[in-house]
C-alpha cells in the first residue's frame, strides 16, 4: 500500500502512542474496526452487543424516573446499568445490551431524545447468534438461550 509521506509519518505516531508492534497490526485493527462500523450501521436486522452511554441533569423534571423505567420496559435488551455521579447535578450511565440491533438502536435513540439527556454515544458491535459452542473437540446446544458470537 502505498500512501504520501506526511500521512505515513502520522499513522506511524498513532502506532507508536498505541504500542502496536508493527503498521501490518494497526492496519488490521482500522480495517476491522471500519467493516464493523458499516455492518452494524446498515445491518438492523443482525444482533448486538453494545454499550450505550449518556450524561444526564438528574434535577431534569422526573428524568431519572423516565429512564429507568424504559429500561424496565426493555429488561431484554438491558443487561446490566452503571450509574455514576459526576457531580451535583450531573450523572453518568452506561448500560450494556444485547439483542437486535435496530431495537438497541431504537432504545438509544428514546434515550437521547429524553428533554436534560446529553453527551449520548452507542458503542454496538454486531454478533451472530448461535445455540451450540464447543469444549475442546466436543460440542454441545443449548435449549433456551444463545450465544452471542462476535464477528471475526
Amino acid at each position: 500500500m502505498s500512501i504520501e509521506e506526511s500521512l505515513a509519518r502520522e499513522f506511524d505516531r498513532v502506532i507508536q502512542e498505541r504500542g502496536y508492534t508493527s503498521r501490518s497490526e494497526a492496519m488490521r485493527d482500522l480495517l476491522r474496526r471500519e467493516i464493523e462500523a458499516r455492518r452494524a450501521a446498515r445491518d438492523d436486522k443482525s444482533h448486538c452487543v453494545a454499550s450505550l452511554s449518556y450524561v444526564y441533569n438528574h434535577h431534569e423534571r422526573a428524568l431519572g424516573e423516565r429512564l429507568m423505567a424504559e429500561q424496565h420496559r426493555h429488561h431484554d435488551l438491558v443487561v446490566s446499568t452503571m450509574h455514576v455521579h459526576l457531580d451535583h447535578e450531573h450523572c453518568l450511565e452506561t448500560l450494556v445490551l444485547k439483542g437486535p440491533t435496530a431495537a438497541v438502536r431504537a432504545l438509544a435513540d428514546r434515550t437521547q431524545t429524553e428533554r436534560g439527556v446529553r453527551h449520548t454515544a452507542l458503542n454496538v458491535i454486531t454478533v451472530v447468534t448461535d445455540d451450540s459452542h464447543h469444549h475442546g473437540s466436543s460440542g454441545h446446544h443449548h435449549s433456551g438461550h444463545m450465544h452471542l458470537v462476535p464477528r471475526s
